[in-house]
């Protein structure tokens, strides 16, 4: 059991390494005599006639929990400053593009016709093989061809989507694609005929073009070959198979074909090839096979017109 502590015991706090104690001791005699209990003494003065020394430690239960609540408050002002910045961050991004796409889809897009006129070379390289695709006799004999609507899909794609466009706006230089492709397309989605023209800018291998360009251009014309026959007239490429057969020397025409083979439901499959453009009655030599499968997503209906501006 634990000695009484003096009723007239001075009371003082003494810092120590651990902390705050609580250090009592019994007054001196002139200390009784001048009357003045709420003097604090010296160590020193005290020890010794001190009877005993009693230490507390003090424990404040608030400030304990003021200290372990600060991390946690911390934390939760982070998250919600982030939370409230993603939101506002995907709102304005949100706005902008449906206002990009509203700007857009309000512009009357061009139609077939119109692309045909729409493309002005800009040097006399350009205009060379603008002009002999144009008055090409295959480009003559798919003119004349009621079946099959002639158009320049590249023009259709609106200016400000066209800059960051790979094959019409990036790769569209007097050294990649030079001029737009003329297309031909059949009706309901059965065949297209694509004629362009690849430069030197395109090569993988000096003087060959790269085969992920050959890819690109079959990819992109089965898609358009196809979508006419799908119940939204949009879907994407699922699957894709590439057989290179020759070398595709940039600088040189080329004719890309492509058939709708089978449609079921939202699938298509299609078959394309790049040829060689016949010159003086020689037979085209096939550069590049492919065959595909396009799905059509199920939120189709919804990404029908946006693919109206970008196709």
């Amino acid at each position: 059991m634990r000695p009484p502590v003096p009723s007239r015991a001075f009371f003082r706090q003494v810092p120590t390494k651990h902390g705050p104690y609580i250090v009592s001791c019994l007054p001196t005699k002139s200390q009784r005599l001048s009357k003045i209990p709420n003097r604090t003494l010296p160590l020193s003065s005290t020890c010794p006639r001190f009877l005993g020394l009693r230490i507390h430690r003090q424990y404040s239960t608030a400030s304990a929990q003021s200290q372990s609540s600060k991390p946690y408050l911390l934390l939760r002002r982070i998250v919600g400053f982030t939370a409230i910045a993603i939101v506002a961050f995907s709102t304005g991004l949100a706005y902008q593009t449906q206002k990009t796409v509203a700007r857009m889809m309000a512009a009357s897009l061009p139609t077939d016709e119109e692309t045909l006129t729409a493309f002005v070379p800009s040097d006399e390289f350009t205009k060379e093989v603008e002009d002999y695709i144009y008055n090409h006799p295959v480009t003559l004999a798919l003119r004349q061809n009621p079946a099959y609507t002639e158009s320049r899909p590249h023009l259709k794609i609106p200016q400000e989507l066209r800059a960051r466009h790979l094959t019409a706006g990036i790769l569209a230089t007097p050294g990649g694609i030079v001029v737009p492709p003329y297309v031909f397309c059949e009706e309901d989605g059965k065949s297209l005929t694509a004629i362009f023209y690849l430069g030197s800018d395109v090569s993988g291998h000096p003087g060959i073009v790269h085969g992920g360009l050959l890819a690109t251009l079959l990819d992109e014309s089965m898609a358009r070959c196809c979508f006419p026959a799908l119940p939204n007239k949009v879907g994407v490429t699922a699957n894709l198979n590439i057989d290179y057969r020759r070398p595709a020397m940039a600088n040189n025409y080329a004719v890309l074909k492509a058939k709708t083979v089978k449609v079921e439901g939202r699938k298509a499959w299609v078959e394309a090839h790049i040829e060689t453009l016949p010159e003086d009655g020689k037979e085209p030599a096939v550069l590049v096979e492919a065959k595909a499968l396009f799905v059509e997503p199920k939120q189709a209906a919804a990404m029908a017109s946006l693919y109206k501006v970008t196709n």
